[in-house]
């Protein structure tokens, strides 16, 4: 039988206050000096910290040692409108009326209205070995869209993997509702790692538009050339330090190569992380990696509704679903660490 906990925003205090323990997990809530709230949960793998208040955003995730969360320049979370503002976490909902970088005729934030969205209420929920922390938020705007969103992370107690999950209801009484989603994962930049996926390494292609936010130099240009005359290994990170600005890669109609996707980044030390999902759920799967001395990412997927170039490049393309009134979708990912470097140094023991 499963327990609920209400989470009010009194637990949440300057200082560290444990919330609750079992034999599985220790929760943990606080307020950043910034004002933000958070809550971390730890298992005997790690932790992950959440911003249940703030686009349930999931600021940090460690397992067995190892940070899964991206080099950057953020100390803290800081109060912001857009997700750029406080860009440092391990991984945001992107979306969910528009989604993806806007392009001069969009009207959207950056990864849309959803990412930092101040949330109503959370919870926790203990079912037997699992711990699941959900926020609600509600979304209405006069003559606009109505929606009650409800972000979900789930531990398993030894597990060193999590589930990250996103439902969508569109509250109106008669009027459908735009949706896009994509559930963005800022991976850490692991030298010399390699990519592997349960779909043919060539679904994967480069991007060949440039959006507003990225400013084309000759040396970006010149590894875009290499990657599509094949004289890099789009597979892999080795000598991927030049990737500044951004590369990206789009795979589409992943529904073709089946129902159940799974992809994985291979480190040299023999750590692997691994993102699982279902192609029906999110048909279109982006790999973002940049590298220079503030911020080193290696998103090696992104499961998305659509691809990330805003919300009418996705109406032209087709894939903007339309939520009918009273309707609900729920978007769920798997995600983690697969086996740590001390997990292999054990097998060649």
């Amino acid at each position: 039988m499963a327990l609920t906990i209400p989470l009010p925003r009194h637990l949440f205090r300057s200082d560290p206050q444990v919330v609750c323990t079992s034999d599985g997990f220790e929760v943990t809530a606080r307020t950043y000096p910034t004002g933000i709230q958070s809550l971390t949960i730890r298992s005997s793998r790690g932790h992950v910290e959440v911003l249940p208040f703030m686009g349930q955003i999931i600021w940090d995730a460690e397992f067995d040692g190892v940070s899964l969360r991206m080099d950057n320049m953020f100390d803290q979370p800081r109060p912001a409108a857009s997700i750029e503002d406080t860009y440092g976490c391990f991984a945001f909902h992107a979306g969910l009326l528009a989604a993806g970088c806007p392009a001069p005729e969009d009207t959207h934030p950056l990864h849309g209205e959803f990412a930092c969205m101040a949330l109503d209420t959370a919870e926790l929920v203990a079912d037997g070995d699992q711990l699941t922390v959900r926020s609600y938020g509600e979304y209405v705007k006069g003559f606009g869209h109505h929606y009650l969103a409800a972000p979900s992370v789930t531990l398993t107690a030894d597990a060193s993997t999590f589930d990250i999950a996103m439902t969508v209801t569109n509250l109106s009484a008669y009027a459908d509702m735009p949706l896009q989603y994509m559930c963005h994962m800022n991976y850490a930049f692991s030298p010399g790692a390699r990519f592997t996926q349960s779909i043919p390494d060539d679904a994967f292609r480069l991007r060949d538009t440039v959006p507003a936010h990225v400013t084309p130099t000759p040396a970006w240009e010149q590894v875009n050339e290499e990657l599509r005359g094949g004289r890099r290994d789009p597979q892999s990170l080795q000598g991927a330090e030049d990737y500044d600005p951004e590369i990206v890669f789009f795979a589409d109609d992943l529904p073709h190569y089946g129902e159940d996707l799974i992809f994985r980044m291979d480190a040299p030390n023999g750590g692997q992380f691994v993102t699982a999902f279902a192609s029906s759920e999110f048909p279109t799967a982006t790999r973002w990696i940049l590298h220079n001395p503030d911020q080193k990412v290696a998103a090696f997927v992104l499961p998305g509704t659509s691809r990330p170039e805003g919300f009418l490049a996705a109406d032209r393309a087709g894939t903007l679903i339309r939520l009918r009134a009273g309707e609900t979708r729920t978007f769920r990912v798997r995600t983690g660490l697969e086996s740590s470097p001390a997990d292999c140094l054990s097998k060649e023991s």
